[in-house]
């Protein structure tokens, strides 16, 4: 049985991409059974991918009456992820990031940050978003993690509770229709077998002017040294895998 609150999960506030009119959490699920995807940053490019592979389902969860919605934890990026059309859902943002919190996504720190950025979900992930053209960047907020939540209409029960465990790790489309009993007719996408090394050379070669701008603007903005330094440890990793595959 999940341990989530609703209740008190229920009274955070989250801001809508569309009005931006701040709005309480639990009035998405006031009047709909509603899949809460949870992103763990707009311009990550796994992130991404697993937004297009959830947006699969919207046309069998519309049919069902059940409301597909994205939550970002910051609005870096949010424009060129609305705008790239990688989310077939309505999106909102957890400002203060108190949702992602009381769900248990965790926030990775200098210890943690490389092994999970290296990792082999990691890879393969990304493998199949640049083969589907699917880019991402390396602005915003590096360290947060994410998952899923679904909730029955009026709040009744949680269907499900994912949190991620690494970077790439996400509910497969299966388990998200069992849990909500619904069928569909969509295939999951495949791992690729083309090479896609020169295509993340050039995302990380653009990414990384813009990449050090987010730092020093974190900085500024008084977010904890720690944290920027863990940011800077996954982008070393992520030059590590993008330039040398033995390392894997």
């Amino acid at each position: 049985m999940s341990s989530v609150n609703l209740t008190s999960l229920g009274a955070n506030q989250v801001k809508s991409t569309t009005s931006g009119e701040m709005v309480e959490i639990g009035s998405l699920w006031q009047e709909q059974t509603v899949v809460l995807f949870f992103l763990r940053r707009f311009g990550c490019q796994v992130c991404r991918w697993m937004s297009a592979e959830v947006s699969k389902l919207e046309k069998d969860l519309k049919a069902n009456g059940v409301a597909l919605i994205g939550i970002g934890p910051e609005e870096t990026g949010v424009k060129e992820f609305m705008d790239g059309g990688f989310f077939k859902g309505e999106i909102y943002i957890d400002e203060k990031k108190q949702c992602y919190k009381d769900l248990g996504f965790k926030r990775y720190n200098a210890v943690n940050v490389i092994p999970a950025a290296m990792g082999k979900k990691v890879r393969e992930i990304a493998s199949k978003a640049s083969a589907e053209g699917i880019q991402g960047n390396f602005s915003g907020d590096l360290l947060q993690s994410g998952g899923m939540l679904i909730v029955a209409k009026g709040g009744e029960k949680v269907l499900l509770h994912f949190v991620q465990k690494s970077p790439a790790d996400n509910i497969s489309l299966e388990d998200m229709t069992k849990a909500l009993g619904i069928s569909a007719n969509v295939q999951a996408g495949e791992k690729p077998q083309a090479s896609t090394r020169h295509t993340e050379e050039s995302v990380l070669c653009r990414s990384v002017t813009q990449y050090m701008s987010t730092v020093s603007c974190s900085v500024k903005k008084g977010l904890n040294l720690s944290d920027v330094g863990a940011q800077m440890l996954w982008l070393i990793a992520m030059k590590m895998f993008v330039h040398d595959r033995r390392l894997f």
